[in-house]
């Protein structure tokens, strides 16, 4: 005998499949979000800011 299927929770089981896959391909068609986006670069800037500030500056001989 066969088994009995709810179409109902097949059917929205196959839904429930094929958006996630369809969120998979936007996450990787548009990458990271914004926030994350501009909160790396707010990091590195910063990085770069103290690593300038840290810097010795050479004096040029203005002898000529």
């Amino acid at each position: 005998m066969a088994e009995i299927v709810n179409l109902r929770r097949v059917r929205k089981t196959k839904a429930r499949k094929d958006r996630e896959a369809m969120a998979d391909a936007n996450r990787a068609k548009h990458g990271v979000a914004k926030p994350a986006r501009d909160l790396a670069k707010a990091r590195i800037d910063k990085a770069e800011r103290e690593i300038e500030g840290h810097k010795l500056t050479e004096e040029k001989n203005d002898k000529e």
